[in-house]
């Protein structure tokens, strides 16, 4: 079947389905279960009415139960397990994380996750507030917002494909297709440069890619944000003899802080859980590996399914937390 008619049954099957359910079940609800006649007519009401808003919630409580709960259940107990002969599975108690925290593979992606956690979240939120500043300021600026806000757009694999084009080198004989190299030569450089696989510096390329991707949401997010601010504070501001960096920094900044710690934090998740760039340019080599890369590794080609559900329960403690911060702070900034 066509791709584009299976996605079109899907979306019509879907759509019919959600309404013929939240139809139905009000009916079955209202008609047969707690009917608006007879002798019990205000127990009934006050039932279904009680009833009610868990049908609308059930569909969402299924799926999280099953595409949530379940996965997170059964990879918490997979991580405990060790496969044996015949494909038996044993238990061996934390025997997978003593071994994986032995690992220096797993170190080398720990170590490297903590290294995009510092500067990612930093670099992105950064030049999506300077971006979110400067494009207000312009008369053309909602150009230039669609076009930083662009690459949100393109896949992360898309966004890898690009750049590694743009980090690509070739013989010093032959034209250089790749951006970096050719800027390289130009300004005086001896031969192309392999970037990808120099060692400590090929991350910062990598971080490249996500930094990229993350400015145009962070720009957009803040840019809402500056445009909440009262006119009266900057008003006020510029009476008293504030210049422009006095009036940003000072007065800007602090009233945003709120959103801007959420953008930071939702940022800092995608960061953690990075694992389409490093895997589509450089595969995990060159001291690239991060933590999703290295569960990939030990789930689907070593077949190591205890040390793989290790790494991702470890993946999901590091999240959490900054998951529920994100959650407290964005309802504190509704409030």
């Amino acid at each position: 079947m066509h791709p584009a008619l299976l996605g079109l049954i899907t979306i019509v099957v879907g759509v019919s389905g959600c309404i013929g359910y939240f139809y139905g079940s009000n009916l079955l609800l209202d008609k047969v279960l707690f009917p608006a006649s007879g002798p019990n007519i205000g127990r009934n009401i006050s039932r279904r009415e009680l009833i009610r808003p868990w049908l609308f919630l059930f569909p969402a409580i299924l799926a999280l139960g099953l595409y949530l709960a379940y996965p997170v259940v059964a990879t918490l107990i997979l991580s405990f397990q060790e496969r044996g002969a015949g494909g038996v599975r044993t238990f061996v108690g934390f025997e997978n994380y003593t071994q994986m925290f032995a690992e220096p593979k797993f170190m080398e992606a720990m170590r490297n996750n903590v290294l995009w956690l510092v500067v990612v979240p930093a670099a992105a939120t950064g030049f999506g507030l300077l971006a979110a500043q400067l494009t207000d300021r312009l008369r053309w600026g909602n150009i230039a917002k669609s076009i930083i806000f662009m690459p949100m757009a393109i896949s992360f694999v898309g966004a890898a494909v690009i750049f590694k084009l743009i980090y690509e080198a070739r013989p010093e004989d032959v034209a250089q297709i790749g951006v970096l190299n050719h800027l390289y030569l130009l300004f005086g450089g001896d031969t192309p440069q392999q970037w990808l696989t120099i060692p400590f510096w090929n991350s910062f390329f990598l971080m490249a890619v996500l930094i990229w991707i993350q400015t145009g949401f962070a720009m957009v997010i803040l840019s809402a944000a500056l445009r909440g601010i009262p006119e009266e504070t900057i008003e006020a501001a510029i009476i008293d003899g504030a210049n422009p960096f006095q009036i940003f920094f000072k007065i800007k900044v602090p009233q945003i802080m709120g959103t801007i710690v959420v953008v930071w934090t939702t940022i800092t998740i995608a960061t953690l859980k990075v694992f389409d760039i490093v895997f589509a340019m450089t595969n995990g080599q060159w001291e690239t590996q991060v933590l999703a890369n290295y569960m990939y590794d030990k789930l689907f080609r070593a077949n190591d399914w205890g040390m793989g559900s290790a790494a991702a329960m470890i993946i999901m403690l590091l999240v959490t937390p900054i998951l529920v911060w994100n959650v407290y702070n964005a309802r504190k900034e509704m409030r």
